[in-house]
């Protein structure tokens, strides 16, 4: 795999993801602050920090869900809000952000990523059809697309909310946590997944506590604590000096005051 470096040629292609100055607040409590980064179409980025280091607050206002207190987001060229309507971006978040006692199956959940598709009357045509029947293939679940989606274990799930953003075709696809609590299966089907689709052309922003498993998955990564700390290589940035900035720790292990 191979990352941002000094001596790489200029990349001429229009970024897909550009976030600048972004700072957000909940109340009195910062959030963000100026935080800025700018990817490239067909990379998988990993996204690093300690809890409460502002991840997904990070996506969330790429998501255009959380309103900024200045800063801009670019999403190909679009805003966030322009971007969601045309299937542009997918988001697969936090399973603590999800209501799993909500009775949609598996078939519905991926569905619900051809929505963009089908106009005011939600009629799936063959194509959504298609388009879902092959997502859930490339997930292996299609043996179980009539069951509850709360009925699944926490992989299965978090492959049903991937193959909804596979559905949806999204150009840029921000996955908060995909492996927490995830078995080995879909751990590895899910990686080989991502690296498919940024082989493609997407563009994927994905955060992962798994640091060992994370030069596999990315290209480049990001050090978040409130603010962009490091964005390069990944295996530059899983240094013991760089992580020890992210998590707020020295070389000796001690946590700084």
């Amino acid at each position: 795999m191979s990352g941002p470096a000094a001596s790489a040629p200029a990349d001429h292609r229009a970024p897909a993801l550009e976030v600048h100055g972004l700072t957000v607040h909940y109340g009195d409590v910062l959030a963000l602050e100026d935080v800025s980064l700018t990817l490239q179409p067909g990379t998988v980025c990993g996204l690093i920090g300690m809890n409460g280091s502002g991840k997904s607050t990070l996506f969330k206002a790429i998501m255009g869900t959380v309103k900024p207190d200045r800063g801009s987001v670019s999403i190909a060229g679009a805003t966030p809000r322009a971007a969601r309507r045309a299937g542009v971006v997918g988001y697969v978040p936090q399973s603590e952000d999800v209501d799993w006692s909500f009775p949609l199956s598996v078939h519905d959940v991926v569905m619900m990523g051809r929505y963009g598709f089908q106009g005011f009357t939600r009629r799936p045509r063959p194509a959504d059809r298609e388009a879902v029947a092959e997502a859930l293939d490339r997930v292996e679940l299609t043996d179980l697309a009539d069951r509850r989606i709360g009925a699944l274990s926490g992989g299965q799930r978090k492959r049903a909310f991937v193959a909804r953003g596979l559905a949806q075709g999204a150009d840029v696809l921000l996955l908060d946590e995909p492996f927490a609590g995830v078995d080995r299966r879909s751990e590895a089907t899910i990686t080989e997944l991502l690296r498919e689709l940024a082989e493609g052309g997407a563009t994927v922003l994905v955060s992962s506590h798994d640091l060992e498993a994370l030069p596999r998955l990315a290209d480049e990564a990001v050090l978040l604590l409130r603010r962009v700390l490091f964005h390069g290589a990944t295996d530059e940035a899983v240094r013991p000096e760089q992580l020890a900035r992210a998590f707020g720790l020295d070389l000796t292990g001690r946590t700084e005051d």
